[in-house]
């Protein structure tokens, strides 16, 4: 395997979404391609998300303080989702789970996470990641039909073996796969 080309996103602001499922540790990887490629990168962790990858993992690749709580601002600094709504260029959600795509899509901000997507007016990109039969429910379909509808740029997601040991479409787009979705709508090429 080939080491991946990366583009020059140097300076570029991206802010990374971390939801709870499985695949959450492979969004290691892509924070990691994107710091290589020289952007400042915040991540948000949901609750969930933080039972499956640890801060340490993002903060140790970004040198920021990794964020999740809506009461850690410091006096006197507006709220954490409007400071990066107001300074991400890119918001990615990845692993896009079933229950924050319902929050996203009916603006339920009971996280950071759910309030900083309200807050941004850059491009946003998702990759979903969830069962075969969670991923083809009415409900889920209606989440994502309306996220499409707000302009939200899905990666994936993809057919093949997940972690439940059925197969099926459901399983997150790869970091490479994910990362040149980011570097697209930043309008950068690799």
């Amino acid at each position: 395997m080939g080491r991946m080309e990366l583009a020059d996103l140097t300076g570029r602001r991206i802010a990374v979404g971390v939801c709870g499922g499985i695949s959450a540790y492979k969004i290691v990887q892509l924070v990691s391609y994107l710091v290589q490629s020289g952007a400042q990168v915040e991540v948000v962790l949901t609750d969930s998300a933080r039972e499956f990858v640890g801060p340490a993992s993002f903060q140790g690749l970004t040198g920021r303080k990794v964020r999740f709580d809506f009461w850690d601002t410091p006096q006197n600094e507006r709220a954490s989702h409007i400071e990066l709504g107001l300074w991400a260029e890119l918001l990615v959600v990845a692993p896009l789970t079933a229950a924050t795509a319902a929050k996203m899509s009916t603006g339920l901000a009971d996280n950071l996470l759910v309030a900083t997507w309200l807050a941004v007016r850059c491009p946003v990109a998702a990759a979903p990641a969830m069962n075969p039969r969670m991923w083809s429910h009415p409900a889920v379909r209606g989440s994502m039909e309306k996220l499409g509808e707000f302009g939200v740029q899905f990666v994936g997601p993809e057919k093949g073996h997940m972690s439940c040991g059925e197969p099926g479409e459901g399983r997150m787009a790869e970091p490479e796969e994910i990362y040149r979705v980011c570097v697209q709508l930043l309008g950068t090429r690799v």
